[in-house]
């Protein structure tokens, strides 16, 4: 169905697929996962109703990000001797690809069957200060009480390249997640600045630190629940969201190397709809500040080469109640 329309006259359609245990409502603006809803009836993203929402009062809700998911220090990278400056839109630094990134942009959707539905956006050279012409596609699939999301690019010139899906959830299916219980399959974490750029060094480890979530623990239990921080996932690594009172939970299994637990204590209900710790990310992802950090995992793309990652929320007890 039809949406709206961007400012720049463009439709915006809305896409729902569902596999008799999940109904996933997608946009074709910022490839959107507007909702996730379970058996039960229970919403457990944060979505918004209009077009204008998410252009003016989203803070990623649902968003695929990109061309740079995360931070770039200071807008600016270097690759095989070139220099590139980017927007510097959060603090002096360059986070979710800038001014307009991904998720302001109209994707070309493909729909196949009720189950699954493929996007696909070119992003010429140049925009928002990247090289190179990349053609990316991000397909979203259901398989019974999971979602699973496959991204794929190619490039015409060499540039960096960093997608991930920004969806907040509460499996609650309101209030705030403060409560809800985390398992986090990693033993290193990327310590930052005030900035949010990744300390000099390699990685910190997480034992005896408030950071550590290898064992089930509450958001809340520490630092407020206040995260926003990338962890180093274990080869084959999993993520684990439970919420106690209904008994629901979610299990997160990436291909990629790392993940941003953010838990949304930045929302303030006034510029955005929802309040402190209405939902939390599980962003998985390149490192930020990769394409200036040798030592971390490569987040280059060149020509020839393709970048494939997939992501898959599984979901449990969907049809329990």
């Amino acid at each position: 169905m039809r949406l709206g329309e961007t400012p720049a006259g463009e439709a915006v359609h809305r896409h729902v697929l569902t596999s008799g245990r999940l109904q996933v409502a997608i946009l074709t603006l910022g490839a959107v996962v507007q909702s996730i809803r379970l058996a039960d009836g229970t919403e457990v993203v944060l979505g918004l109703p209009t077009v204008e929402d998410y252009l003016e009062r989203s803070r990623y809700f649902g968003a695929v990000v990109g061309r740079y998911g995360n931070r770039i220090a200071h807008g600016r990278f270097t690759l095989d001797g070139v220099p590139y400056r980017l927007a510097r839109n959060n603090n002096g630094h360059s986070l979710h690809g800038g001014e307009r990134g991904f998720d302001k942009r109209v994707w070309r959707a493909e729909p196949d069957g009720e189950r699954a539905l493929r996007l696909s956006y070119l992003s010429k050279d140049g925009e928002e200060g990247y090289p190179g012409t990349l053609a990316v596609t991000v397909t979203y699939r259901l398989d019974g009480a999971a979602l699973g999301i496959g991204y794929h690019a190619t490039t015409d010139a060499p540039t960096v390249l960093n997608l991930t899906n920004h969806s907040y959830f509460n499996l609650a299916g309101g209030g705030d997640v403060r409560g809800h219980v985390v398992t986090i399959d990693a033993d290193h974490y990327l310590p930052v600045d005030e900035g949010k750029i990744p300390l000099a060094g390699p990685p910190a480890p997480v034992a005896g630190t408030p950071f550590d979530f290898t064992e089930p623990t509450p958001v809340a239990a520490r630092l407020d629940g206040a995260y926003d921080h990338c962890y180093v996932l274990r080869p084959g690594g999993r993520m684990r969201v439970a919420e106690p009172v209904s008994g629901r939970a979610m299990t997160v299994t990436t291909t990629e190397p790392g993940v941003q637990f953010y838990t949304g204590h930045l929302l303030d209900g006034i510029a955005t709809p929802y309040g402190r710790q209405a939902g939390l990310c599980l962003e998985t992802q390149r490192f930020p500040d990769s394409p200036n950090r040798p030592d971390y995992p490569s987040a280059v793309l060149r020509p020839g080469e393709e970048h494939v990652s997939a992501t898959t929320y599984a979901f449990e007890d969907c049809n329990r109640l």
